[in-house]
């Protein structure tokens, strides 16, 4: 019986290594900067799934009509979940920024 290559385990997860290299990098080589950075960027990503849902919402508003019951609950829903996400997202990048300015003013 062949025995299977360890290697072919670590190939799932190989794009979770891609997607996370890029802030790993960033907060190595700019430090506390390169933190508060990433948390402007983190609100931007919240800010634009927050609009997104909206628009999308104000779409079926528009195109469709108001919608009854059991659909409306979903489109509402919808987008409620979307804007706790993106007060997920605020409130970590803020503590992020917030954090970085910190280590800028007592480290750095």
């Amino acid at each position: 019986m062949r025995k299977r290559s360890e290697t072919l385990l670590l190939l799932p997860l190989l794009p979770v290594f891609l997607v996370g290299m890029f802030p790993m990098l960033l907060i190595g080589m700019l430090g506390s900067a390169g933190l508060i950075i990433f948390g402007i960027l983190l609100i931007r990503v919240g800010l634009a799934g927050n609009m997104e849902a909206h628009g999308d919402f104000n779409q079926e508003v528009i195109v469709h009509g108001y919608a009854r019951g059991p659909e409306r609950a979903a489109q509402v829903s919808d987008l409620q979940a979307a804007t706790r996400m993106a007060v997920l997202l605020h409130l970590s990048g803020a503590a992020m920024i917030v954090a970085g300015i910190a280590g800028l003013f007592f480290v750095g």
